[in-house]
């Protein structure tokens, strides 16, 4: 397969290197809304849709305190849709989305392929559809899939990954496609694995997309911290403290093994490296599979 990094939204909350880690105090920080576009024999494969064109060309979509804070610049060419197209692909060449969860910047762009089937946790989905709380209220937005999206719901339990539990054989989507269980920010929040295929030491096999499940680089370190207002926004918005504290240890703990290229949604110092490698041909793997097959009648 090819692997395609995207940043399918910018914002540009105020602290600096508060949010970030870098930069002063008093300047705004960026961040990114980091998505995966896979070319598989397939068909296109998204991995999170991060903002929309409905968002950009409708921020009332937005709920305000997420536009005061988070400051999304709200840019058509950033958008799935419009990289997508500039691939030289119909946007119904996206046959399948997976995602991590629901929040706005990572479903808000569902509704620019309505014809793609759409896997996750079933655990988020009836989140979604039936909050619990004032959060969960507050995150998810009905109007990003107002348009009846083919949902596939799935259970977490599944295969062993890494010491995780993953859920392979996603219907219709190649077995190097899992879904791993990394419940904490949201009910149902996932990480999504990819095999890349890779044995000859040049990249690592497995990339794993963490989601919000961490938000900062510094916190796969040997020595974890995080910027502190990025650290309280995590506090903030968890659903389960003890699992999403549970998950970032054991990812801490994948990452120091060297063995899976871990990311997470929003630290641009993680897209700018897999961009980097992707555009010197390090991270762009293509395999000997055959052209997307036309769409079933």
């Amino acid at each position: 397969m090819r692997i395609h990094h995207l940043n399918c939204g910018t914002t540009r909350p105020f602290g600096g290197r508060l949010v970030s880690g870098t930069g002063s105090p008093l300047t705004f920080a960026r961040n990114v809304c980091h998505c995966l576009l896979l070319e598989t024999a397939a068909g296109l494969v998204l991995i999170d849709t991060g903002l929309g064109l409905g968002d950009v060309r409708n921020p009332g979509r937005l709920r305000p305190m997420f536009r005061r804070l988070s400051r999304p610049v709200l840019a058509a060419d950033e958008t799935a849709a419009r990289q997508v197209a500039r691939l030289g692909y119909e946007l119904d060449d996206v046959r399948h989305i997976v995602l991590t969860h629901l929040d706005v910047d990572h479903a808000g762009g569902l509704g620019d392929f309505p014809n793609a089937k759409v896997h996750l946790y079933a655990a988020e989905l009836e989140a979604a559809r039936r909050p619990l709380d004032a959060r969960e209220r507050f995150r998810y937005h009905a109007s990003h899939w107002a348009h009846g999206p083919d949902w596939v719901p799935h259970a977490t339990t599944g295969d062993n990954w890494f010491g995780f539990p993953a859920v392979g054989d996603l219907a219709g989507l190649p077995s190097s496609i899992l879904l791993v269980p990394l419940a904490g920010h949201t009910r149902g929040h996932a990480g999504v694995a990819v095999d890349t295929g890779r044995t000859d030491g040049g990249s690592k096999r497995w990339l794993l997309h963490a989601g919000d499940a961490y938000f900062n680089h510094a916190q796969m370190t040997h020595d974890p911290s995080c910027p502190p207002i990025t650290g309280a926004f995590q506090t903030l918005m968890q659903a389960d403290r003890a699992a999403r504290i549970h998950n970032l240890q054991r990812l801490n703990d994948l990452a120091r093994t060297g063995e899976v290229d871990i990311f997470c949604a929003h630290d641009p110092a993680e897209l700018d490296r897999a961009q980097s490698a992707e555009s010197s041909g390090r991270a762009a793997i293509t395999s000997s599979a055959p052209a997307i097959p036309p769409a079933a009648e």
